[in-house]
């Protein structure tokens, strides 16, 4: 029976959390990779191998590899690097997406970089780092990041990334060039609140089969888009907050969505003292507060861009780590939530797969 391993990447190393397949009970492994911020944790189901990103203080940024879950880890031949000549070092990786064919890393300062050989060797996709707009670009509060990739699954050459505070990218040519795609979001902070570039996504995911269809919660409200960018639609009303950082997609029913609205970017926390998930069943148009489980009173947590996802199993399971480090989940699509683990380090990302 299938079962569900959640990669968890902490500022004080990675760890991972095995249930049985009734997904009652939960062994924790780790902390892996000590002494690191550990910023994503990815499974790559065709090799068996895990990827992390991570940045230490004493050996600098870069990624991961683990062949026998977690236990001993290797540096890739030839890592997350810009070559000398392009005068820019990594500061951070944010991500690692998989894709047909390749493996995606977004990192700051706003670059991409691809591995076509499972992560053991890296190149800069330069079109996106040099691209005209580029001089629009700013750093949010985390830097100027490649935080979210979603490269098409059934189409090789799409990719779409999302951008800390550049916007959507599209591209349709395999990475070698990019469109801006931010018709109809917002970016308050600016003069210009519809800029072509220049909004700050905080997090972006792709419908699983009308491949068209996009969601991203932003800095200034969330947003779908049915036309793979070409324009968004506000979906924010019926939420406490239009700021907030992850939005999950239900593997099994794509207008499933998931959302954990915050006070604006002063503030970063649930809002009134409640922690609540809120869903919606129809692509945005209406969402509900999912509450059973979750403290609603004298409650503060903040939850990462990267640190909620969902499996793959039935009913859909759906997790949320806090920056409190508590792990929390729930077996039924959000109706019910417990919380499997506690006082774990400030928890970056959690991502689910089944093995």
């Amino acid at each position: 029976m299938a079962s569900v391993m959640l990669m968890i990447g902490t500022r004080k190393g990675a760890f991972l959390a095995i249930a049985d397949p009734q997904r009652v009970k939960w062994e924790l492994r780790g902390p892996f990779l000590k002494g690191s911020e550990v910023h994503y944790v990815t499974y790559l189901p065709k090799t068996g191998i895990l990827v992390a990103t991570l940045k230490s203080w004493w050996f600098g940024v870069g990624v991961q590899l683990s062949a026998d879950l977690g236990e001993t880890w290797t540096e890739p031949a030839r890592n997350v690097r810009f070559d000398e000549s392009r005068g820019k070092s990594v500061e951070r990786i944010w991500i690692v997406r998989e894709g047909p064919g390749a493996l995606y890393a977004g990192v700051d300062p706003g670059a991409l970089f691809r591995s076509r050989d499972d992560g053991n060797t890296w190149e800069e996709v330069t079109a996106l780092t040099d691209h005209p707009t580029r001089d629009k670009w700013a750093p949010g509060a985390g830097g100027l990041m490649v935080h979210s990739i979603c490269p098409d699954p059934m189409d090789t050459k799409r990719i779409f990334v999302g951008i800390s505070a550049a916007g959507m990218f599209r591209s349709d040519d395999g990475g070698a060039s990019w469109s801006p795609k931010n018709e109809g979001v917002r970016a308050d902070f600016l003069p210009d609140k519809f800029p072509a570039v220049g909004q700050c996504v905080h997090h972006l995911e792709q419908h699983p089969t009308d491949l068209n269809t996009l969601y991203q919660q932003n800095h200034c409200g969330v947003y779908r888009t049915d036309n793979a960018g070409d324009s968004w639609v506000d979906i924010s009303e019926g939420l406490p907050s239009r700021f907030g950082f992850p939005i999950i997609v239900d593997p099994h029913d794509g207008n499933t969505i998931f959302v954990v609205p915050e006070e604006g970017a002063e503030a970063r926390m649930t809002p009134g003292g409640k922690f609540g998930v809120f869903r919606s069943r129809d692509r945005g148009a209406t969402w509900k507060q999912l509450s059973d489980g979750l403290p609603q009173a004298n409650s503060f947590p903040h939850v990462f861009r990267a640190a909620a996802c969902a499996d793959l199993l039935q009913p859909t399971g759906v997790y949320l780590g806090t920056q409190g480090g508590h792990l929390l989940a729930s077996r039924n699509g959000g109706d019910s939530w417990e919380t499997i683990f506690e006082w774990l380090p400030p928890i970056y990302s959690v991502q689910a797969a089944t093995i």
